[in-house]
């Protein structure tokens, strides 16, 4: 008879430690590559590569489009961003197989379906990348590259996020109670 081992979650890191990981990351990618971090410009871009498969005519006469392509017009993996995104989805399961905190499961209140958790993930998702596309930059973009320039602009698009994140919690939050 063989005893099923069950590990214990890790404790999650140092916030601080965490933190100046982070700076010194967005400091690596200003040197090496010459821009920030953020990850809506990587969702455009496979957006675009997909759309100029598709429909390759109305891709090259749509100014969208075009920003994104470039000359090269075709791999999605041209784009440095595109491996900062799949980096972050690898290098986020491999933390939590380390920390024994991977498993399948959705997180919710007590007081809402599983399928209702979901719509609102997905209707706050489409928020967010609408918000995103008119910021002209994602929340990771605007916080960390934007905050490092100083950036009117990604001061005022984070404080309207967070303002707007505690606006829409009162109406939601009986569902986590």
């Amino acid at each position: 008879m063989t005893k099923e081992k069950t590990y214990e979650p890790k404790p999650y890191s140092n916030p601080y430690l965490v933190g100046l990981s982070l700076g010194l990351v967005l400091l690596a990618a200003f040197l090496i590559m010459g821009r920030g971090l953020g990850a809506s410009g990587a969702v455009s871009t496979a957006v675009a590569v997909g759309v100029s498969k598709v429909a390759p005519e109305h891709a090259s006469q749509n100014n969208f489009y075009k920003e994104y392509l470039g000359d090269e017009a075709a791999n999605p993996f041209k784009d440095w961003l595109v491996f900062q995104i799949l980096g972050v989805i690898v290098g986020g399961f491999i933390s939590g197989m380390l920390t024994h905190r991977v498993k399948v499961t959705v997180e919710k209140g007590p007081n809402i379906s599983v399928r209702n958790r979901l719509i609102l993930a997905f209707v706050g998702g489409g928020f967010i990348g609408f918000g995103a596309k008119m910021a002209r930059g994602c929340m990771s973009g605007q916080a960390l590259t934007g905050g490092a320039f100083l950036n009117l602009g990604s001061w005022a698009a984070m404080m309207a996020i967070f303002a707007a994140a505690y606006g829409v919690a009162y109406f939601v939050r009986r569902q986590w109670l």
